[in-house]
């Protein structure tokens, strides 16, 4: 049998890959299992879309 992990969160039942991420969505961060990184990228504006922030002149 297999020696256990020693990266696992404490739950006993952790599945890490070779990249560090467990079937539970964690992530070995080099000192312990944690929620991974959430990476959400920024919608970029074009030169013509309005910016709700800025007030609209009047006319």
């Amino acid at each position: 049998m297999k020696a256990p992990d020693k990266r696992c969160c404490g739950s006993g039942v952790c599945i890490i890959n070779d990249a560090g991420e467990c079937w539970c969505g964690q992530v070995w961060d080099g000192e312990k299992m944690s929620a991974p990184i959430l990476n959400i990228p920024s919608k970029l504006k074009s030169p013509n879309e309005s910016d709700p922030d800025k007030s609209k002149p009047e006319s």
